[in-house]
């Protein structure tokens, strides 16, 4: 359930009983020919969509994050990493105050994984608290299906293009898109990025099918819906 479909009043009656909730992390970024949001729109989602039938409440996604090196692609908004983690700690401190002791981060872009070394710190100065930081994309039981689909995949690639991220009335290529290797080489941004990645795919087909895509969506929010229901310290 959404906190946005909820008022204070429910909250402190769901807090007699349960302390858990989700915080959904996403980005405004390209991707291609997808939408700018799809880091937002999927960890939104995936976070909803695993939590919906424990009755877990989610707070609404933070849809900006850390993405300098794409800054030369237009519609592009990134946060300072120091911004950024004060940001996602303010947002922890008041969960916390609001009594919620057992978090489930879903993070949906790579570039907010800063996040996860501010969730040991976090833990340490408030006693009592569990929190879980999960790249949903990257879990284990997830890209072992993206990988059985098709091992060539990345960024903004099909991986990426669901139904609910895909832009009306927009024609994809429909080769594979394949980019010299880059291993142990220096990072790209701004315009280097952008010539080298050009249209913003890093690499691989750029839509499968939506029976393959929803195969994968189910596997994803089974996963992350199981991180939500164990591996606690018992209250």
């Amino acid at each position: 359930m959404r906190i946005s479909d909820m008022n204070w009043m429910q909250v402190e009656a769901y807090l007699a009983h349960d302390d858990r909730a989700v915080l959904p992390l996403g980005s405004t970024e390209q991707h291609a020919y997808l939408s700018l949001s799809v880091d937002s729109i999927l960890a939104e989602k995936c976070a909803n969509d695993a939590a919906d039938p424990l009755g877990i409440p989610v707070f609404p996604v933070v849809s900006y994050g850390m993405a300098p090196y794409f800054q030369a692609y237009p519609g592009t908004i990134t946060l300072r990493i120091d911004t950024y983690i004060s940001l996602v700690r303010d947002i922890l401190n008041s969960m916390y105050n609001s009594g919620f002791r057992r978090i489930t981060i879903v993070n949906g872009h790579g570039g907010n994984s800063p996040v996860d070394g501010l969730v040991t710190e976090w833990m340490a100065d408030h006693p009592g608290s569990q929190v879980k930081f999960h790249n949903w994309w990257r879990a284990p039981q997830t890209w072992a299906k993206v990988k059985a689909i098709d091992p060539v995949s990345s960024h903004a690639s099909w991986m990426e293009n669901f139904p609910w991220t895909r832009l009306p009335g927009i024609d994809l290529p429909t080769t594979q898109k394949i980019v010299p290797d880059r291993t142990g080489m220096i990072n790209l941004v701004g315009e280097k990025m952008r010539a080298f990645y050009g249209d913003g795919n890093y690499e691989g087909y750029y839509q499968r099918s939506d029976a393959e895509m929803l195969a994968l969506w189910d596997v994803a929010v089974a996963e992350t819906r199981a991180l939500m229901s164990t591996g606690w310290d018992t209250p």
